[in-house]
């Protein structure tokens, strides 16, 4: 069995390998560059570099390369080796603190959204002191932000770490106004709960729109899904959990606290979750955890997906971000306590982030905003489009107390009793969980569950440290002022809240009786990424980036349009790959099928015997006709696709390619899907629903 305690982290340049290689002086001098934001002097950049890449040939690595996040939404590596030529015919290992501080990878083939033009090509990739370097395939990875020539973000690191930086700000001068002068920073945490599907791989291979979408463009539903519910938490599979010992033990390598795993609720789906950790790094990790899963994957014989809806009738896969705001002295500044109700800086800290999800909830909904998770979103395995909060019946009677000026009794805690006498009693929580809940309170932090599973979580993540900051900003402007602290902390407490609680929903967000309330209530529904991607653009929205230096307003229009882009780009796709698998596959099945039923009828019909033909008559008649109507929703699409090539501003394509194109893809599917069942499966040329969800044995 495995040491996990010494096999943790052993790919990871981390603090531990810092303190033992680096000189004292040369290591305090990093610590403070680490947490301080402090220059990083061009000599201890150089001693760091050594010693990584010293480490780093130690394990194996042979080549470094600056790993950043562009706004693909995917990591990206540019390698290098470490030799470099001695004069006689012979290499020596070298790395500077320049190629440790600096890279120049080019930046015109990734998005940019407008900020560059195609022939501007230079770019830089700057070191991100505070995510630890790693080994990854014998190549030291040293995480970075990336930006273009004249200094504009072009990845998710970059705004993601700024944000950061604007919560720890605003939060510090309400902590100091409290009395807390030990506090030197205050983070946000994230755990990111990462769900995804396994399916055989050779079955993969077989689906032409796996492979090009991630998704399957046709399937019928097979004649067992989810409906026994005997897949959730149910015993893992050999295979799977082979995949998933494995999947730990790498991530454990680099350092990724991989907590819990599990069987997700639909067949063949399964979920990983973390350990929180700060938001950053939290971010980085979750791409090495999408990257490692779908390399193993592969070494078992298997294809993950990480589509937010691969198969439709089955539910989809999210990514729930667990959010939290603390100190770096360990203080969690979203724990209640004993007694919430006395706890006023918790309740001050509580309705800065009502306040910020109620003003910003446009905000929140596109940064969950995708072509992939408009399938998903406002089915019954994720939340719908209305942003809401839940925070529990507690918390609300709280805050309903202070609103109306009265006092909180609060309930008594009980113990849960089950009846059984050699079962142990334990404390009840105060309050239930809320699953159908965009944005709930889980006891000490927040829980966004509108993400899709293939979304970085940079974007979210973003959006919430940027509004929260904004809320204590306004906040700390008034108590700095303020004459008397406690009363107008209770004012501010009372006032929000009464101002904000119609975002605060405790019942079930799926029913149509919430759809009707929260738009009498005045929330968004938001309901595609094309409603809500133009929210973007808005001025206040606009007003709150540029404020926090999260973005530049250049840099906020160039994320609309990438965004916008990448819906238009991946239903064209989808559209394309839809063509080509009714032409080369699903026509040619049908029409062997027809052959063969039309030769078995003249045979039967040139016997002595009087046979019956009805059953031959009905599926050729039936299949006959769905096949003119596959046809003419073909052709239908085809010249979508034509229309689609018009010269458009990027929101009106965009609303083309939802309202045509993808209504033409779902008209075409209803044919196909009804074919499938009618076709004899030697001729239908792709694998169904039943044998992908139930492949892996």
């Amino acid at each position: 069995m495995k040491d996990i305690t010494n096999l943790f982290g052993s790919m990871v340049f981390n603090d531990a390998v810092m303190q033992a290689r680096l000189p004292k002086d040369i290591y305090k001098s990093m610590k403070k560059t680490i947490l301080q934001g402090t220059h990083l002097e061009h000599d201890i950049a150089n001693a760091v570099a050594n010693a990584m890449k010293e480490w780093a040939v130690e394990k194996g690595a042979t080549h470094f390369t600056h790993w950043f996040q562009p706004m693909t939404g995917t990591t990206a590596e540019k390698h290098d080796s470490f030799i470099s030529p001695e004069g006689n015919g012979k290499v020596i290992l070298e790395f500077s603190g320049k190629e440790l501080v600096r890279g120049e990878p080019d930046a015109s083939s990734f998005p940019s959204g407008g900020l560059r033009a195609t022939f501007e090509a230079r770019g830089y990739t700057v070191w991100d002191t505070t995510s630890y370097a790693f080994i990854k395939d014998g190549t030291l990875c040293i995480p970075t932000a990336f930006c273009s020539y004249s200094g504009e973000a072009l990845d998710k690191k970059t705004p993601l770490l700024r944000s950061m930086e604007a919560i720890d700000r605003q939060a510090l001068r309400i902590l100091k106004l409290f009395g807390n002068t030990a506090a030197k920073r205050v983070i946000t945490t994230v755990g990111p709960e990462q769900e995804y599907f396994l399916i055989d791989k050779d079955m993969f291979l077989a689906r032409p729109d796996l492979i090009y979408t991630g998704r399957t463009l046709f399937g019928a539903r097979p004649p067992k899904g989810q409906e026994l519910e005997d897949h959730y938490f149910g015993c893992i599979k050999p295979r799977v959990s082979a995949f998933m010992k494995e999947l730990d033990e790498e991530l454990w390598k680099l350092g990724v606290y991989a907590k819990t795993k599990h069987n997700e609720v639909a067949p063949s789906q399964h979920e990983l979750a973390p350990i929180f950790t700060t938001t950053n790094i939290a971010t980085d990790h979750n791409q090495i955890v999408m990257e490692f899963m779908k390399t193993i994957a592969d070494k078992h014989g298997m294809a993950c997906l990480l589509h937010e809806k691969p198969f439709a009738g089955v539910n989809g896969s999210g990514k729930h971000n667990n959010w939290s705001i603390g100190t770096d002295t360990g203080i969690n500044l979203l724990e209640p306590g004993d007694t919430p109700q006395d706890n006023a800086q918790f309740l001050l800290f509580l309705v800065a982030v009502i306040k910020a999800i109620d003003e910003y909830q446009d905000l929140m909904r596109l940064s969950a905003a995708s072509a992939a998770n408009d399938h998903r979103l406002g089915a019954n395995e994720a939340p719908p489009a209305i942003v809401s909060m839940f925070i529990g019946d507690e918390l609300k009677g709280i805050l309903d107390a202070i609103e109306s000026g009265t006092s909180y009794k609060g309930k008594e805690k009980h113990q849960m009793e089950i009846g059984v006498t050699v079962l142990p009693d334990f404390p009840k929580d105060s309050t239930d969980r809320n699953r159908t809940s965009p944005f709930a309170f889980t006891g000490n932090k927040f829980e966004f569950r509108m993400l899709g599973s293939a979304f970085s979580i940079a974007g979210p993540n973003i959006v919430l440290n940027t509004i929260v900051a904004e809320s204590l900003n306004q906040f700390a402007d008034i108590l700095e002022k303020s004459k008397d602290f406690k009363s107008d902390i209770a004012s501010i407490v009372k006032k929000t809240y009464s101002e904000h609680k119609r975002i605060i929903f405790n019942g079930n967000n799926y029913s149509e009786e919430w759809v009707m309330e929260a738009q009498k209530r005045g929330l968004s529904n938001l309901k595609t990424t094309v409603d809500s991607l133009p929210k973007y653009l808005e001025k206040k929205n606009i007003d709150l980036l540029t404020k926090h230096h999260v973005f530049s307003e250049g840099e906020i229009h160039s994320r609309y349009e990438i965004l916008m882009e990448a819906y238009c780009k991946t239903l064209h796709i989808e559209a394309l790959t839809m063509v080509d698998m009714v032409k080369g596959e699903i026509i040619p099945a049908c029409m062997d099928y027809q052959r063969e039923l039309v030769d078995l009828l003249r045979q039967k019909k040139t016997y002595s015997g009087n046979l019956d033909c009805t059953v031959e008559e009905h599926f050729l008649n039936n299949i006959a006709k769905l096949s003119a109507c596959v046809l003419k929703k073909l052709t239908a699409l085809e010249n979508a696709i034509l229309e689609s090539s018009q010269d458009r501003e990027i929101l009106a394509q965009a609303a083309f390619f939802r309202d045509s194109i993808f209504t033409a893809m779902s008209e075409l599917r209803l044919i196909v899907d009804e074919l499938e069942t009618l076709v004899a499966k030697k001729h239908w040329p792709i694998p169904t629903y039943a044998e992908l969800l139930y492949s892996v044995i």
